[in-house]
């Protein structure tokens, strides 16, 4: 581990000698992508500078504890110190995820279950919307298409924000919530009192600016027609609404809540840009080594990974065993105990996969 930060704070002192050169700044470009990894590089060179003093000072208080007991609790209380400043470098030093820092595109679709899988994915939208009001992150729906009775067949959600005080962007904290997610409870259309059980899907995409992902116009077929939903009055009058098929990929997206053709294609494009960067990733994911893999993101999409059980007021992520009795509250966007439990896991599986076996 100490050579990796050896090697990282040389790095570090290279990359302040050119940011105090004034010629570097003659290339904007180039001075902001030395000063964003100067300043990733910051927080390594910091743990690195706190865990070498906790150390020396440990050194120090035992070599005087013999002779003051003052000294001996002290270097007890050293040492737990550096054991939590050296696994605190450690979560430092796993590769860097190169999407940490973008904002997040969410896409909630009704499964199996009807009616009351359209209500589920509505209550899916309104958890993430509440999440990110906690945290002061905004919120836009590019895309929704709405059920009869208030719920939504399916919503596609931009979020987009800084990092929270407590760590992380929307992208970080939401990355692990894609997958099929199961609930359990008496729909309102049941006359029985019986429980369903039914299911939504969550896709989780980082909003790719055009820079990651470059789109070429003659491979898109761009198709307008009239819109259906709510949305003016010049909504269902004009062909405002947009698909936009991907001729490569064959990737498809519709965009029509807007009022203008021309804003429905730029938010289609905006989605399209999200999904291209996402199956860049997974098939750069496919091609990483078995071990290298967290099992967190390597969940296959097909299979539940969380169950909201209304009856027990119980939500399970089924990835990580994480169990809580507070539906109700993660439901109105308290949703920090089970995203940092997947946020964990992840950290634990990657920090084995890069010590080795023992």
């Amino acid at each position: 581990m100490f050579e990796a930060v050896e090697t990282l704070m040389a790095e570090h002192a290279e990359l302040e000698r050119r940011l105090s050169d004034p010629a570097i700044h003659a290339d904007q470009a180039e001075a902001r992508k030395v000063g964003r990894r100067y300043s990733e590089l910051q927080q390594v060179a910091g743990a690195y500078e706190a865990w070498k003093q906790t150390n020396d000072d440990l050194a120090a208080a035992r070599e005087l504890a013999p002779e003051d007991a003052s000294f001996a609790e002290e270097a007890e209380r050293l040492a737990e110190r550096l054991v939590e400043q050296e696994q605190a470098l450690r979560l430092l030093l796993l590769p860097r995820d190169p999407n940490e820092d973008k904002n997040v595109i969410l896409e909630i679709k009704a499964g199996e279950g009807g009616a009351e899988s359209a209500l589920f994915a509505g209550d899916l939208l309104r958890m993430y919307m509440r999440y990110a009001e906690r945290s002061s992150w905004k919120t836009e729906v590019m895309d929704a298409a709405d059920s009869d009775l208030g719920g939504v067949k399916s919503v596609t959600l931009a979020v987009k924000g800084k990092a929270t005080a407590g760590g992380g962007t929307p992208y970080a904290r939401l990355q692990f919530e894609g997958g099929v997610h199961r609930v359990q409870r008496v729909p309102v259309t049941e006359s029985q009192g019986r429980i369903h059980t039914s299911a939504a899907g969550v896709l989780v995409m980082p909003e790719a600016e055009e820079i990651d992902v470059a789109i070429e116009e003659k491979d898109l077929r761009i198709d307008v027609y009239r819109s259906s939903g709510p949305g003016g009055q010049s909504v269902n009058t004009t062909d405002s609404a947009v698909r936009i098929t991907h001729v490569p990929t064959g990737i498809v997206v519709s965009c029509q809540n807007e009022k203008s053709q021309l804003q429905n294609k730029e938010q289609a494009l905006r989605i399209l840009r999200a999904r291209l960067l996402q199956q860049a990733q997974e098939a750069a994911d496919a091609e990483a080594s078995a071990a290298r893999r967290s099992q967190v993101r390597t969940v296959d999409r097909s299979e539940r990974i969380r169950t909201y059980n209304f009856p027990q007021n119980r939500i399970t992520d089924h990835r990580v065993g994480y169990t809580a009795y507070n539906l109700d509250h993660v439901l109105d966007g308290e949703l920090d105990g089970v995203v940092d439990a997947l946020i964990t896991a992840d950290q634990q599986e990657r920090l084995a996969a890069l010590e080795g076996p023992a």
